[in-house]
């Protein structure tokens, strides 16, 4: 547990109920697109509007935001909407232009929280302001980053935080841009409780397909909330073009969300769908595993048949089953739990790698 001082985040005249929603495009482009696409969004009920106004970039050359002159057009919709109004800060200036234009809610992007030191001057350019903070996870998967992240903004006297999961880097081959490792944010929720989670579809899909399902699995994990890009003409976006949608599209991922039950009986924190959740997701990295391991095996059965050695080599079985019995054991397994898995993992590299010998020896 840590110790963390959080509120609810409150915004004037808005009750925040679940889920809470934000939109707007990926980037502010223009003035017309920026209102369009605001006054379009407000019209389907959405009350918090984000747009990139400085957007950090992978490599120089590609559209960087159109910066402060951007932030002009923001305030006008607040006046002319009534919404609220967000955008990214990456450095002290972003957080003192942000606030001199009257920016409701601001939020660390994966690039910056991954850097304390770059977290470190967002915390002191804002201490002492009332604004809530949202914080993404850093682009590889390091809770213990995240956390920092959130811990050097709380002990600048920001209170009013949430955390926003927007998936994390992979170089594996993966439907989605960026993977959810949907067991990093379920520990943060276990370790902050009070924390609220945003999940941020449009960053881990890197497509408009896949949202809705996204979206979906967020509320059955009972997080917080959903912050979705929305443009009136996604296909023309200057960025992130691919994972944009109309107002009208993100209406209605809104109205098909199922809503679950929190709790059963008298669970306080911990839902039994989160639970679930939580062992679908192993499984699923146990079933990667198990899968690339198999291919070592298979390579390795490759090896055998073309250096002539024998499949069963009798010693290196003696020192998995020890060393992975001894390893398990420190662990709090049972040892007979664990000899039954790694006797069956071995049955099925002894097969895979007999079919391979027969295989080749068919060609000759």
């Amino acid at each position: 547990m840590h110790n963390l001082n959080i509120q609810p985040i409150t915004l004037p005249g808005l009750e925040l109920k679940r889920p809470i929603i934000i939109s707007g495009p990926c980037s502010a482009e223009t003035e017309e697109q920026v209102l369009a696409t605001a006054k379009e969004l407000a019209a389907q009920g959405v009350k918090i509007f984000r747009a990139g106004i400085w957007k950090p970039r992978t490599r120089p050359g590609a559209f960087e935001g159109v910066g402060t002159v951007g932030l002009p057009w923001l305030k006008r919709v607040k006046e002319e909407t009534g919404m609220f109004v967000g955008v990214e800060v990456a450095t002290a200036h972003h957080v003192y232009e942000a606030v001199k234009f009257g920016i409701d809610l601001v939020w660390i992007g994966a690039r910056t929280s991954a850097n304390p030191f770059a977290v470190q001057e967002v915390a002191d350019a804002i201490k002492g302001m009332d604004i809530p903070v949202l914080i993404k996870n850093p682009v590889n998967p390091d809770l213990e980053l995240w956390i920092g992240a959130i811990e050097r903004i709380n002990r600048a006297g920001i209170t009013q935080i949430a955390a926003i999961h927007r998936g994390f880097s992979s170089y594996d081959q993966s439907e989605f841009r960026n993977h959810p490792q949907w067991q990093i944010p379920i520990e943060l929720r276990r370790r902050i409780p009070e924390l609220p989670i945003i999940t941020d579809p449009s960053h881990i899909a890197g497509n408009r397909e896949l949202l809705e399902e996204i979206s979906q699995e967020a509320m059955d994990l009972n997080f917080d909330g959903l912050i979705i890009e929305s443009h009136t003409c996604p296909d023309k976006a200057w960025s992130d073009a691919k994972q944009q949608i109309t107002p009208v599209r993100l209406k209605e991922i809104i109205d098909h969300l199922v809503l679950r039950r929190p709790k059963i009986g008298d669970t306080p924190r911990v839902t039994l769908d989160e639970l679930r959740k939580k062992i679908d997701l192993l499984d699923d990295q146990l079933l990667d595993l198990m899968k690339e391991r198999m291919g070592i095996s298979e390579a390795i059965g490759k090896y055998k048949y073309e250096n002539n050695i024998t499949i069963l080599q009798t010693r290196r079985y003696d020192e998995i089953m020890n060393n992975r019995r001894d390893r398990g054991t420190q662990r709090g397994l049972d040892e007979e739990f664990i000899t039954r898995i790694f006797e069956s993992i071995h049955e099925e590299s002894i097969h895979r790698q007999n079919e391979i010998m027969n295989k080749a020896n068919t060609k000759k």
